[in-house]
């Protein structure tokens, strides 16, 4: 007899042992239709192994949030098929999900999307045959010899332990994989190929390169649709066009990984800058700056050169290691240590707008997404141990203003003690409860990430959520109570005794690069009226009136606006469209009317034209919105 325990609690008896495809019949003909697999005491199996003992079953449908990756790593395996279907002297190698899909890299000749439709064909056959998927457990030994003209499958196998190795047979083809998978090849119903590159076997640059063909899949034709059409509006928003169409930063050779931000840009940069250090005064900060190089014995003493030093650039003065700064908290502990400090005075909040560098790998650069020079909006929190709640509550707080001016939702994630760390366990306990207490006063969900913190201790992860949907990690607030204690920092009590404070690292923006590149995204290049670059633009309607229409643009200059004339001898139809293409948000035409009733006719990005708009009006209605840095781009109303 066996027991099965299903999630409601209910039990169902079984003389002999079945299979979880047969416990989904016994409840419904229609559920065993959907199963893709089953969670068994917690681990995913196939839903055609037999359960040959008590246990607790989970059944998997297409609805559940793990079915799809399970799909989309049978999909990898259909596209194996396929490609081999076509080319038979290709090699496999490894083929795992990831985010949004999967990919299979395979030694073969190189293949170009061009290609793809023919590949996608072949799928099809592959799913239209609804090919079991079936899972064989066999002996290293005779895996080798199952494998012996496969070389990368040879090498991953010698690399296993000795002991029972999983296969998949669905048809023909036969690969060496962990599983689950679906129960067979016609739950593949709606994919798509994406894309190919090469990649290093292993990524190690002194093996083979392989073709890398990414993929997608889904359950249904309606979800890939509502995928592809989002990918194609990311790919409207992509931060590296608009800004290089907008002239607002560029990348160079001669610095990989280096942003060079141009006047536009830097008007938006500034203006970010501004907004940022109004809300941190506001909210009790000082600003400091601390040296972008500091000697090696410095890095030792933080923990960085042991922990990070793969990821620093170094130097040599004078017979003097030196690294480029990664991070601005050792600088932050100096500053503190270089006068006492009383009870009086905490919490003691100290902001860096620093620039740091990190090295990155050559092929994970992105636009300003992934750089190797970027400023970080770092903030340092000295604490007495009684304050740590409420100063990280206040850093929340901080993030809602300064993320709800653009709009930007977000959510939690605390993650905790990683393998590589510094500080003992009773330290990294009350830090870790600090950070668990704070969330559970704030009243909002967080997601618990397990050994996901900083070497030196826990940590908030602050994701936002942009106009797509898509999430990014971009602040963080991580209690340390190491780097106090490396540093010998102190702080006098009501006692006169000397206590160690307890220390906040913040961001809030992040990368300042990264969270730009982030905006351009979200607003499509259309942003807010306060931070746009130009946010006028003057057209008269010919050479007579270019001379008024200067004097106005020179008035609405010298009232606050960025804006910008253009008498080029040109059609006024074509200047508004490039105006529009430019995605400025005030058209002002100026024509004989205009001209002799000191009036402007204003064309916004809506569409709408208003003639007849006062210089004052226009000026009292502008600037009472670029004061306010309303999110709006309908500025004068309907």
């Amino acid at each position: 007899m066996v027991n099965i325990t299903l999630p409601d609690g209910s039990i169902k008896k079984f003389e002999t042992a079945p299979t979880g495809l047969e416990v989904a019949r016994s409840i419904s003909e229609g559920l065993a239709r959907d199963c893709v697999a089953m969670e068994l005491d917690g681990q995913l199996q196939d839903i055609y192994r037999p359960i040959d003992a008590d246990a607790a079953l989970r059944l998997i449908t297409t609805r559940d949030e793990e079915a799809l990756d399970i799909m989309r790593h049978s999909a990898a395996h259909v596209m194996a098929q396929a490609i081999l279907r076509l080319n038979d002297k290709a090699k496999l190698t490894i083929g795992p999900v990831i985010d949004d899909g999967f990919y299979y890299d395979i030694d073969m000749e190189p293949i170009s999307e061009d290609d793809f439709a023919k590949i996608e064909a072949e799928m099809r056959k592959i799913v239209k045959e609804k090919l079991p998927i079936r899972r064989e457990d066999i002996s290293k030994t005779d895996a080798l010899v199952l494998y012996k003209d496969e070389p990368y499958k040879l090498e991953m196998i010698e690399d296993l332990p000795d002991r029972t190795i999983s296969l998949y047979r669905q048809g023909e083809f036969v690969d060496l994989c962990r599983g689950p998978h679906v129960p067979h090849t016609g739950f593949v119903k709606a994919f798509k190929l994406m894309k190919v590159s090469g990649a290093y076997w292993r990524a190690d640059q002194s093996k083979a390169q392989l073709q890398r063909v990414y993929g997608t899949a889904y359950f249904d034709k309606k979800a890939l649709k509502a995928y592809l059409t989002f990918l194609e509006e990311a790919r409207k928003r992509n931060h590296r066009k608009i800004g290089e169409a907008q002239e607002l930063f560029s990348f160079h050779d001669e610095a990989p990984g280096m942003p060079f931000f141009h006047p536009k840009g830097m008007v938006m940069w500034n203006l970010l800058l501004d907004f940022w250090r109004e809300a941190h005064q506001a909210a009790g900060y000082v600003e400091t700056k601390t040296p972008i190089m500091l000697q090696r014995k410095l890095w030792e003493r933080s923990g960085h050169w042991e922990n990070y030093r793969e990821n620093m650039y170094t130097t040599v003065v004078d017979d003097i290691e030196y690294a480029i700064k990664p991070m601005n908290c050792p600088g932050g502990m100096l500053l503190y240590k270089n006068r006492p400090h009383s009870y009086r005075e905490l919490p003691l909040r100290a902001a860096e707008i620093g620039l740091v560098h990190r090295h990155e790998m050559s092929g994970v650069l992105s636009g300003l997404f992934r750089v190797r020079a970027f400023h970080q909006d770092d903030a340092h929190i000295f604490m007495t141990p009684d304050q740590i709640e409420a100063e990280i509550l206040g850093v929340l707080r901080l993030v809602e203003i300064i993320y709800g001016a653009f709009g930007l939702g977000f959510h939690l994630e605390l993650s905790t003690r990683p393998e590589k760390s510094i500080g003992t366990d009773e330290q990294w306990e009350i830090a870790t409860n600090g950070l668990r207490s704070a969330l559970e006063s704030y009243h909002a969900d967080y997601q618990l990430n397990e050994g996901d913190g900083a070497f030196y201790g826990p940590k908030i992860d602050i994701h936002i959520k942009d106009a797509l949907g898509r999430t990014w990690q971009c602040g963080t607030i991580q209690l340390d109570m190491s780097l106090p204690e490396r540093f010998d920092l102190n702080y006098v009590d009501r006692d006169n005794q000397r206590q160690r404070p307890i220390m906040i690292h913040r961001t809030v923006l992040g990368s300042l690069e990264r969270f730009f590149g982030i905006l351009i995204e979200h607003f499509a290049g259309k942003y807010p009226l306060w931070m746009t670059p130009v946010q006028a633009v003057v057209l008269p309607i010919n050479d007579d009136l270019a001379p008024y229409a200067g004097s106005v643009r020179d008035d609405l200059a010298a009232a606050g606006l960025r804006v910008e004339l253009d008498d080029r001898a040109e059609s006024l139809n074509k200047k508004v469209r490039e105006s529009q293409l430019r995605q400025i948000p005030l058209i002002l035409t100026i024509g004989a009317k205009e001209q002799a009733a000191d009036t402007l006719a204003v064309r916004t990005l809506d569409g709408k034209v208003r003639y007849g708009v006062s210089r004052d009006a226009f000026l009292d209605t502008v600037l009472a919105h670029i004061r306010n840095r309303k999110l709006d781009l309908t500025i004068f109303g309907d």
